[in-house]
């Protein structure tokens, strides 16, 4: 397995240096700055690569092996395989990319929002902080902030008294702060940031697309995009929804194992694989992510391993450490290395820790949520040290 490194950018203010003293030898990166839908081209792909793998003489070298990741414009989710000039140009950023010899691409479908937090710096007993999803503030959120039509019909009456307590509890800051985690779109996101107004008009735009008619559009996306990636050697990667479970009354399609294995048998071709996603799948108490991996092992090109910790509704998380929560990370890594020793040296299973804490320095510095430097550094030295010890008792 390749140890890998989530990268934003020159401006993101982790340099790459970085990435070389904690460890990792592949970055993970993508073209944030290119609007979404717009095709990417081999001279922008190339300028990228270039800046990732031109180290300087003397420094460890660095491979741009995952592009994450092309952003699915919001018109094939609601449309499918009739959003055909948006998925030509998704197909070409797939060229741009393959013709720069980068061979994995991960995407998300989240129709709207992508991976949704509530609160950015939870407090946790050590004094690090985490990112938090409170079950109540979203309520909060989406019946008093948002104010969706009909959303009352998606909390019970213990949940809507909850969300008014929590909502008129909030100061003026309490609500630009929500409404900011929620709707200005977290880091690496493949959604547009919205306004209150917008959000509520993006919704509406998906009245009477359930989860049939959203998974039909995934499914006529990737028959489109396939032949494409198998022709340039290309493996896609999908990542599960974050959480895994309806938000805002939307559809999520991602979620489960009979979510993936629909996807696959619909879309056969070996280029159509997963993003294993411990923490995403981790939300949800009736995922057993051991199964799943085994399940899944061949399609697994590209893994982000994290866990999270259910609070005391089921509903409620937030990011534990990287060995610790509800994920049994020991378990998982068995399965991917032994996975990984049937591959061939050029298949091997790419992975990044994913998310970490705020700690030490990163409590003083601007860090972007989910991605400081030293939370993720702890992350992939705890990873590694698993999977050296499950190595040398193989």
């Amino acid at each position: 397995m390749r140890q890998a490194w989530r990268w934003f950018g020159p401006e993101a203010g982790v340099p790459l240096d970085a990435v070389r003293q904690a460890g990792a030898t592949d970055v993970v990166s993508a073209l944030h700055e290119v609007p979404i839908g717009q095709a990417w081209t081999k001279a922008q792909v190339a300028t990228r690569k270039s800046l990732i793998e031109d180290a300087p003489r003397g420094r460890s070298p660095l491979v741009w092996s995952v592009v994450e990741s092309i952003p699915i414009p919001d018109a094939v989710k609601r449309l499918g395989a009739a959003a055909k000039a948006e998925i030509d140009a998704w197909i070409a950023s797939l060229e741009a990319v393959a013709a720069n010899d980068i061979r994995v691409i991960c995407f998300n479908f989240m129709p709207v929002v992508d991976w949704t937090r509530t609160d950015l710096d939870y407090e946790l007993p050590t004094g690090a902080t985490a990112m938090r999803f409170d079950q109540d503030r979203f309520a909060a959120f989406d019946l008093h902030i948002l104010q969706r039509k009909d959303a009352e019909a998606n909390y019970s009456a213990e949940d809507r008294a909850r969300a008014r307590a929590v909502f008129e509890a909030m100061s003026d800051k309490d609500v630009a702060d929500l409404t900011t985690n929620i709707a200005s779109a977290l880091p690496g996101s493949t959604t547009e940031p919205l306004t209150i107004p917008a959000f509520r008009e993006r919704l509406e735009s998906y009245a009477g697309i359930d989860a049939t008619r959203l998974r039909r559009h995934l499914i006529e996306f990737l028959a489109a995009v396939a032949p494409a990636a198998e022709g340039c050697g290309v493996r896609l990667t999908l990542h599960p929804d974050d959480p895994p479970r309806s938000l805002f009354g939307l559809p999520r399609i991602a979620s489960t194992a009979d979510d993936y294995a629909a996807v696959f048998d619909a879309v056969p071709s070996p280029s159509v694989g997963m993003c294993y996603c411990t923490g995403s799948l981790g939300v949800r108490a009736d995922n057993d992510l051991p199964a799943i991996a085994r399940r899944f092992a061949s399609r697994i090109h590209f893994a982000h391993l994290r866990a999270t910790k259910r609070e005391g509704d089921g509903r409620s998380f937030h990011e534990s450490a990287h060995l610790e929560g509800d994920v049994d990370m020991v378990a998982v890594l068995r399965e991917l290395l032994a996975e990984d020793r049937r591959r061939a040296s050029d298949q091997t299973i790419i992975f990044r820790p994913d998310h970490g804490h705020r700690m030490l320095d990163d409590l003083t510095k601007k860090v972007s949520p989910g991605y400081p430097a030293i939370g993720r550094l702890r992350g992939l030295a705890e990873l590694r040290g698993t999977i050296h010890a499950l190595e040398a008792g193989a």
